[in-house]
């Protein structure tokens, strides 16, 4: 039986052994507009202009990847110590033009993006819905890139997203009641 590294790794080389398509441009540019929470910081400028759940749930998001990403560039990725996958065979038209110098366990891309969209679907679920696959977007290009493990993807995946649930603790989710006819 495998060990979960070298599954990690397996899945890893099989990502990286895909032939080049068109994605592989989109898919870099995500994970490059996606570096220190950008992407996700300006849809949360964009949706905190809507009142209601929309700004409750991209205020949420924001606080949520804030706390994640400390959690995981500070502490985590210093707790595990593991380093990010050898670029030596990746192709070059995949390549970040910036590859990062940080660690690799857990993902800090992926961490925030989960950290968001849960916190916005926490407040605005049909929001969340329609921005969840944007979040796996984000988390699948920084395999593809080469940059990180699928492990590391999904570790972040999972951190950021428990980071975003657990603001429920002090920080209420505010119901909506439905409208109700008067007789």
């Amino acid at each position: 039986m495998r060990s979960p590294r070298d599954l990690d790794s397996l899945l890893h080389s099989f990502v990286g052994s895909l032939p080049t398509t068109p994605a592989d441009r989109w898919l870099r540019r995500l994970s490059a507009f996606a570096d220190h929470g950008k992407l996700w910081m300006l849809l949360g400028i964009v949706l905190s202009s809507r009142r209601g759940t929309l700004r409750r749930g991209a205020i949420r998001g924001l606080g949520s990847l804030m706390v994640s990403s400390g959690v995981v560039n500070v502490v985590l990725k210093r707790v595990f110590g593991r380093v990010r996958p050898d670029l030596e065979n990746l192709r070059t038209e995949r390549r970040l033009r910036r590859e990062p110098g940080s660690l690799s366990f857990p993902s800090g891309h992926s961490s925030s993006a989960a950290a968001f969209v849960t916190g916005l679907a926490l407040e605005n679920p049909a929001a969340g819905a329609v921005l969840a696959p944007l979040a796996l977007g984000v988390g699948y290009s920084r395999v593809h890139v080469g940059v990180h493990y699928p492990g590391d993807v999904l570790a972040g995946l999972a951190v950021g997203g428990a980071v975003a649930a657990a603001t429920r603790r002090w920080w209420p989710v505010r119901r909506t009641a439905p409208a109700r006819l008067r007789p």
